[in-house]
């Protein structure tokens, strides 16, 4: 019988595949989408690790706290070889003055059609990632992805040049005034859209107390449903557990509000392949020692008895 958190995902997977309308979007690829849809996790049912296919908790834990740490350089993701912004990075690159490497135009879409081209590509991005973590300079300038999550998360710029550290007066206002309905982060930034190697998807997330319990609301603009949103569940669930932990709250609810929810036309195999598994128990979290959730590192986390059917691969859309 399959656990409550993979059926409600399933449940938004076969409602696009039959419902959701062709569009066309920014990377070429194509999309069937739906607009507006909702889904419900119950912490007390465990933890929203989809077990239908393995979910990488390192990749998105290691995410998380990259974004909870202010960071925006990739090199924190890399030392922890952790993959999954390096193609915005590499972009920023490949389109720079300075390369003068091959011609990696529209590498995404190459990579997939072209193995010689694969090979080319892969050698580059093993270089780039490899001058990430060696040189500072290049690191620095190369590595950045702008003013993405971290930034706006921990130092959101005003119009008079003054930071606001959301996040921290979120858990500040969480404490002393838990029936405020001002418990808010957003990452979107209209001033500085322009400045992120990758616009927000997950925009905007509010907290709710009631009754010791804390929940969680995040509303996603836009939602690529068999690669991101798996992460995206069990990473905000995870935020959930520790702004929870730090308020002295038990955590409840997260609740995921999607916008333009969309499966790319190339992850249609996958996505059938994935419908055609039955799960397995939901797993569960466990946060160690005592430290604030600003100062926590990758190894305080352990997820407790995730048994998953494997991996499916699928190509990112850049």
């Amino acid at each position: 019988m399959m656990n409550r958190f993979d059926q409600t995902y399933h449940d938004l997977l076969k409602k696009i595949m039959v419902e959701g309308k062709y569009k066309g979007d920014r990377t070429g690829t194509g999309t069937h989408s739906i607009f507006g849809h909702q889904m419900r996790f119950n912490m007390e049912d465990g933890f929203p690790l989809l077990t239908t296919k393995k979910v990488l908790f390192k990749m998105l834990a290691t995410e998380l706290i990259w974004f909870i740490r202010g960071d925006t350089n990739i090199r924190f993701l890399l030392q922890y070889n952790n993959n999954i912004w390096n193609e915005w990075a590499f972009k920023n690159w490949v389109e720079s003055e300075e390369y003068k490497g091959p011609d990696m135009t529209d590498f995404g879409n190459r990579a997939q059609k072209d193995e010689d081209f694969k090979a080319v590509y892969q050698k580059e991005m093993d270089a780039f990632k490899k001058r990430v973590l060696e040189d500072d300079a290049f690191a620095g300038k190369y590595g950045n992805l702008g003013n993405v999550y971290g930034r706006q998360w921990r130092a959101w710029e005003g119009p008079d040049g003054s930071f606001t550290d959301q996040l921290k007066d979120v858990v500040e206002n969480i404490r002393n005034n838990p029936d405020s309905r001002r418990h808010i982060v957003t990452a979107w930034n209209p001033a500085e859209i322009g400045t992120m190697a990758l616009p927000p998807c997950h925009a905007f997330f509010q907290f709710y107390v009631n009754d010791g319990r804390l929940s969680l609301q995040l509303y996603q603009r836009s939602g690529d449903v068999f690669l991101g949103v798996p992460f995206n569940i069990a990473s905000y669930a995870l935020l959930l557990h520790l702004v929870a932990r730090e308020c002295g709250l038990r955590p409840h609810e997260f609740v995921h509000t999607l916008g333009d929810a969309h499966i790319y036309t190339n992850h249609f195999d996958a996505v059938e392949t994935q419908l055609e598994r039955d799960g397995f128990e939901a797993p569960g979290i466990r946060i160690h020692g005592e430290r604030s959730m600003f100062e926590l590192d990758y190894e305080d986390f352990e997820v407790v008895d995730y048994e998953s059917h494997p991996y499916i691969k699928a190509p990112i859309a850049v």
